[in-house]
């Protein structure tokens, strides 16, 4: 199985362990990660039968301003930034993320931010025989996660929408 970590997480992929697949052809990947597991899975000549996204870190619908906004804050004050960044993505649940804290840079922030999800990119994944697992939070306060939902449903993946949960679900 092969994991990618969400921006400023590293080793969080035991908070899913209801939901991960351990498989040798299965991708997964939390938020930023997810961007990672996708990009993988396109470039890949490897056999892949599952893709799990995990709230995919969904920026589709914010303007230029919103991006620029998030880098400046985090360029003035990383720490503070940061840690308004794991609360939010912990709530509504109460985690303790220090355990899988990994100080994030400005480069994957930018990359995170600036990620266009692609109909054609993910019809493409499906097209090879990957079949596309998506789980959003209902109450996630990252993304849209009801947009993210219907980006994801529209391409034909399959879709969990868990009410009542956020980022972290």
């Amino acid at each position: 199985m092969r994991y990618y970590s969400g921006f400023c997480l590293q080793n969080e992929q035991e908070l899913f362990n209801e939901n991960i697949i351990k498989s040798d052809f299965c991708i997964s990947g939390f938020s930023y990660g997810a961007i990672k597991a996708v990009e993988y899975a396109l470039n890949s000549d490897e056999r892949i039968d599952k893709l799990q996204l995990f709230s995919p870190a969904f920026f589709n619908n914010k303007d230029d301003k919103y991006k620029r906004m998030q880098l400046m804050f985090f360029t003035k004050d990383k720490t503070s930034y940061i840690n308004n960044f794991l609360q939010n993505v912990a709530y509504p649940k109460e985690l303790d993320l220090s355990l899988y804290l990994h100080e994030g840079t400005f480069d994957e922030l930018k990359e995170l931010l600036y990620y266009e999800w692609k109909r054609d990119a993910i019809q493409s994944l499906i097209n090879k025989g990957i079949f596309i697992e998506v789980y959003l939070g209902a109450d996630d306060k990252i993304i849209d996660s009801a947009l993210a939902r219907n980006f994801f449903k529209d391409c034909g993946c399959e879709v969990y929408f868990i009410k009542n949960r956020g980022h972290i679900l």
